[in-house]
């Protein structure tokens, strides 16, 4: 493991997350739910691809496990993907 994949780091970049939520509205009850971690700017979903994506974008320093369990407290999961899109 390494800072960069068990982190979220600052900036526009983010870390793109996979979910099992399919629905919109469990989408959008998540991105309330990830949102409410402190630290976390923006997040976006990407509702065109399977399994949903969901770009969390931070304004410092996040654990991905904050995450998991955020969105682990609405009853779906995240799992992070790769460093960087190529």
């Amino acid at each position: 493991m390494s800072l960069l994949s068990e982190n979220v780091i600052p900036g526009n970049h983010g870390k793109i997350f996979g979910t099992d939520a399919k629905d919109l509205r469990d989408l959008e009850r998540i991105k309330d739910r990830i949102l409410s971690v402190h630290g976390v700017k923006d997040v976006i979903i990407n509702s065109e691809v399977f399994p949903r994506e969901l770009t969390v974008q931070t304004t410092e320093l996040i654990n991905v496990k904050e995450i998991e369990d955020a969105v682990k407290s609405t009853g779906f999961h995240a799992i992070p993907k790769g460093l960087f899109e190529l």
